[in-house]
């Protein structure tokens, strides 16, 4: 494992809220982070769909690490602002959170990202959101 992959995994698992969720982190590569989530009723709404505070946290944090692979060392990363659409109902047996860096600047650092969710073995998917997020570095 790279340096940075065990950076994030280490920031990933002292997520208590990654934890509640069960969700797991999939992929670390150089500027994108995927985040799982399996289906559970635990993260369901009213209507029997993910909920998008759900939904929202794992792209938050997919967007989140994706920038702290670009991020000075000296640095950690929060979100300074997000925007998220729904295009259709959280409805699978598990959802996938891709975070991508579209730019990194000294302060800054513009991600997308969306969630897939998928329906048995197979390797369709629907794409249910996207985000559109800032990242902010901060020193500790």
């Amino acid at each position: 494992m790279s340096d940075i992959h065990n950076r994030i995994a280490a920031s990933f698992h002292a997520q208590g809220l990654m934890a509640t969720l069960g969700a797991k982190l999939a992929l670390v590569a150089d500027g994108e982070v995927h985040i799982t989530l399996p289906f559970s009723e635990r993260h369901s709404q009213q209507n029997g769909y993910v909920h998008a505070g759900a939904i929202t946290s794992i792209v938050d944090s997919a967007c989140g690490y994706a920038a702290l692979t670009k991020a000075p060392l000296e640095c950690d990363v929060v979100s300074a602002e997000f925007k998220i659409n729904f295009m259709r109902p959280a409805l699978g047996d598990h959802f996938l959170a891709i975070g991508r860096v579209q730019n990194a600047g000294k302060l800054l650092t513009v991600c997308t990202g969306e969630v897939r969710a998928f329906s048995g073995a197979g390797s369709a998917y629907k794409v249910i959101a996207l985000m559109q997020a800032t990242i902010a570095n901060v020193r500790p």
